[in-house]
């Protein structure tokens, strides 16, 4: 018998948080993945105008830890929604982008798959 990953016991703590409030039905696919969206935005915001290692350092670490929370919970709670396994989907995403960007040919360059 396998044990539940560290992914999945997030997903039933965020998924007891969400019906212990009563918050499943504001909770359908386009919701959270306009959730997920804003709350990109609101993460990507704590980054606007800074230019420097710098500038980003300065970032108020609460803040950042608290937007990509955010992000990581909306996004957990649409591939609950939609029953994909987040592991299983990055894992092929993986494999997918390793076809597409073959080390050997784009090591240290930001290119685009088809601009090499």
């Amino acid at each position: 018998m396998s044990t539940p990953s560290d992914i999945s016991l997030l997903t039933e703590k965020l998924r007891a948080f969400r019906d212990e409030r009563d918050w499943a039905q504001f909770h359908d696919a386009k919701n959270l993945a306009l959730a997920l969206s804003i709350e990109a935005a609101e993460l990507n915001e704590l980054f606007l105008w800074k230019n420097s290692d710098d500038d980003i350092a300065s970032i108020d670490r609460e803040k950042l830890s608290d937007e990509l929370a955010d992000v990581l919970t909306f996004a957990l709670l649409l591939a609950d929604k939609l029953k994909l396994d987040p592991k299983t989907i990055i894992e092929n995403k993986i494999l997918k982008n390793e076809a597409k960007y073959p080390a050997e040919l784009v090591k240290g360059s930001a290119k685009k798959y088809n601009e090499y």
